[in-house]
């Protein structure tokens, strides 16, 4: 994605008392002392790569195995809508102590490897362990989804450190697009199981659903490599490093401290306040999506590969569209495009009868989806000081999980009460209209101006 010209003058107009220098202001945000290497870019990228095995799995195989393997029957939808809420509630507690312990010992690259690899592990667990006890399962189904969120934390605060604010859409854009891309590499193989495993004598659909899980850990441990090899933390580290006891009291107190002062960064704040609603719509509709489909539509499992296999591929190019869009038209028109589409789709829900009307949905849904995604991550990067990145982007998270547990959880009442997913999706249409108005009084100029300060 070629950086645009108009996006250069833009940049030019809403920072106009700039001027080089060859000593900034103490808290500007310098240069990397390190240069760009295409190389480190690659390797923070194949962590979309690795982790897209969670995104597409999950909504597919690992949805329809709570539901009507482990827990069939009316339990499968609202344990798995709950479950998810319990990962994103537990992730929202954690990430603001995990970014601000990175920052502290220089050590975003240690908290990658563990929480990608104890997401890996909990993820193979879940393929081995009997269905019976039913809350092992779900246990594990919970671990995999708080230590996927915990990971994103020092991965996103790896982001300021290999770009700056003109490849910044660039890369994250590229980042998500590759995701995609490899999503749909272990979706197409759990497809092709599902499909022609009775040739080979497979026709226990358990063991197929076990096959598939067992393959997502494996894909999402050993793609995980590159990134956790080649990256690491930029700047000098401490003299000696604090037990993790010690440092996460201290990172709390940070964390206060961070909140008491977070009038300091007003635009960030009103931004990651939005976010925690729009959000949490977004998260909802990938997770719950499939539900609506199985359990309202009665698509089959194959045809619930399909659906979410022609979603990744449409939303790659959706993705990069969606990058282009930011620079020419800016971060925040692109973003409040986004969420119109997002709240018309939630509209239509509530009339659809049938799967081909579905599979239209789908289609509009992939291209917003990934450039949501993208350019939020974009936005909350120009906004954020350097120095604070990886705890800023722990916030980031917490505004992503804190009230994410709202979403899966008035969406399995809602089922609860009336049987019917789509009117579920439909009562999710507040957190869009809600995000939508918070995020159309940001200022982003002056949130550059206020993180540059």
């Amino acid at each position: 994605m070629p950086h645009s010209r108009g996006a250069e003058l833009r940049r030019a107009e809403q920072v106009p008392d700039h001027k080089p220098s060859n000593n900034p202001a103490p808290n500007s945000s310098p240069p990397s002392p390190i240069p760009h290497r295409r190389r480190e870019v690659f390797a923070w990228m194949m962590y979309d790569w690795a982790n897209s095995a969670y995104s597409t799995l999950l909504i597919t195989v690992v949805m329809h195995y709570i539901q009507e393997v482990v827990l069939p029957g009316d339990a499968g939808p609202v344990a798995f809508a709950w479950g998810i809420g319990g990962a994103m509630i537990a992730a929202a507690v954690l990430s603001p102590i995990v970014g601000a312990e990175a920052d502290a010992n220089r050590s975003k690259r240690r908290w990658l490897a563990g929480t990608a690899f104890c997401g890996a592990a909990a993820t193979v667990a879940m393929a081995l362990v009997p269905i019976e006890p039913a809350w092992l399962v779900i246990a594990l189904f919970v671990l995999m989804g708080v230590c996927f969120e915990l990971s994103l934390v020092p991965y996103n605060g790896f982001l300021l450190e290999i770009t700056d604010e003109r490849t910044i859409n660039r890369v994250s854009a590229w980042g998500y697009a590759l995701g995609y891309a490899g999503g749909s590499i272990p979706l197409v193989a759990a497809l092709l199981l599902f499909k022609y495993s009775h040739h080979a004598g497979l026709t226990d659909q358990t063991l197929l659903h076990r096959l598939c899980i067992l393959m997502l850990g494996l894909w999402w441990g050993l793609f995980s490599l590159p990134t956790v090899l080649i990256l690491r933390d930029r700047g000098p580290r401490p003299d000696s490093t604090e037990p993790f006891g010690r440092a996460a009291r201290a990172a709390v107190a940070r964390v206060a401290r961070t909140i008491a002062n977070i009038r300091r960064f007003p635009v960030l704040a009103l931004f990651l306040l939005a976010f925690l609603f729009y959000n949490d719509g977004i998260q909802t509709v990938i997770t719950q999506a499939t539900t609506v489909a199985n359990k309202d539509l009665h698509f089959s499992v194959g045809e619930l590969f399909l659906l979410v296999l022609m979603i990744q591929l449409i939303a790659l190019p959706g993705a990069l569209l969606m990058g282009r869009l930011s620079d020419r038209l800016g971060q925040k028109a692109v973003l409040l495009g986004c969420l119109v589409v997002w709240s018309g789709l939630l509209i239509a829900a509530a009339a659809v009868e049938e799967k081909t009307s579905f599979w239209i949905m789908g289609f509009v849904l992939a291209l917003v989806m990934g450039g949501t995604q993208s350019v939020s991550r974009a936005l909350m990067g120009t906004i954020t000081p350097q120095r604070h990145a990886a705890e800023f982007f722990g916030f980031f998270n917490l505004s992503g999980k804190a009230a994410s547990i709202l979403g899966p959880v008035q969406f399995g009442l809602v089922i609860l009460l009336t049987g019917q997913a789509r009117l579920a999706a439909v009562s999710l249409l507040i957190f869009f209209i809600v995000g939508g108005l918070l995020l159309a009084k940001i200022n982003v100029a002056e949130g550059r101006r206020q993180a540059a300060g």
